[in-house]
């Protein structure tokens, strides 16, 4: 199996396009600052996973801006802290403030020379507009949680997204799924038998950081360390 064999990148966004730990972790100082606490960065951003994780299994249809304020909501419970209405919704409405990875849009524009281009994310719409302008590209289309209902890794989100791309002409075998989260990406895609190349954005740390631990069965076809590694992976099979 080849790059050169797919027609469609699909991307998660959030871990793999967008550094969302570092957003995350920053937009929370100012409660964890308010309480006093210096808690290591990933238990921080492994508590984040959990009430996340369980608050889009809850709310499944909540928008996600309204899910992040009811998850800082959640942490500064756990963490013993009281905090306004309105400093749960500044945590709300930070996915915009989220840096992209440094190496994202130049291997974004190389990629779109060579494949369409796609996102499926976790966000709201007015979230992902707000990184669209950090990723220098435009993509073919962008299928959100809030479009779609649900949240990744639920099968309904693949499935919605499969069928927009067949009524466009693609196929699985088109398409590569490009994401970081084994929990929310790759488990499903393997599900739907769903080729997939692993963003490993944490090959140089232990953990799971931002998201749930994966399932079994959360496989892969490619794995890279970076996108700009894909990339240069392109490349280098065009040239071979």
């Amino acid at each position: 199996m080849r790059l050169h064999d797919f027609r469609v990148l699909t991307f998660d966004c959030y871990g793999t396009l967008i550094d969302w730990e570092s957003g995350i972790h920053e937009a929370l100082q100012p409660l964890l600052r308010k309480g006093g606490l210096d808690l290591p960065r990933d238990e921080v951003l492994e508590a984040f996973a959990r009430h996340e994780a369980s608050q889009q299994a809850e709310t499944p249809a909540m928008p996600y801006a309204e899910l992040l304020t009811e998850v800082h909501r959640n942490l500064a419970d756990e963490w013993g802290l009281e905090a306004s209405d309105a400093v749960h919704a500044r945590f709300g409405a930070s996915v915009p403030d989220w840096p992209a990875f440094p190496d994202s849009a130049e291997a974004l524009a190389y990629l779109k020379r060579h494949y369409r281009l796609v996102i499926l994310s976790n966000v709201d719409r007015a979230g992902f507009d707000g990184s669209r302008r950090r990723l220098g590209v435009a993509f073919d289309a962008v299928f959100t949680a809030q479009d779609i209902g649900s949240y990744k890794p639920s099968l309904r989100n693949f499935e919605f997204m499969l069928e927009k791309l067949a009524a466009q002409g693609f196929g699985k075998s088109d398409i590569l799924h490009t994401a970081q989260s084994l929990f929310h990406d790759h488990a499903p895609a393997k599900r739907l038998g769903l080729a997939s190349a692993w963003i490993d954005r944490r090959h140089d740390r232990d953990g799971w950081g931002a998201t749930m631990p994966p399932p079994s069965g959360a496989g892969y076809e490619f794995r890279f360390t970076s996108l700009g590694a894909m990339a240069a992976a392109h490349q280098a099979e065009a040239i071979a």
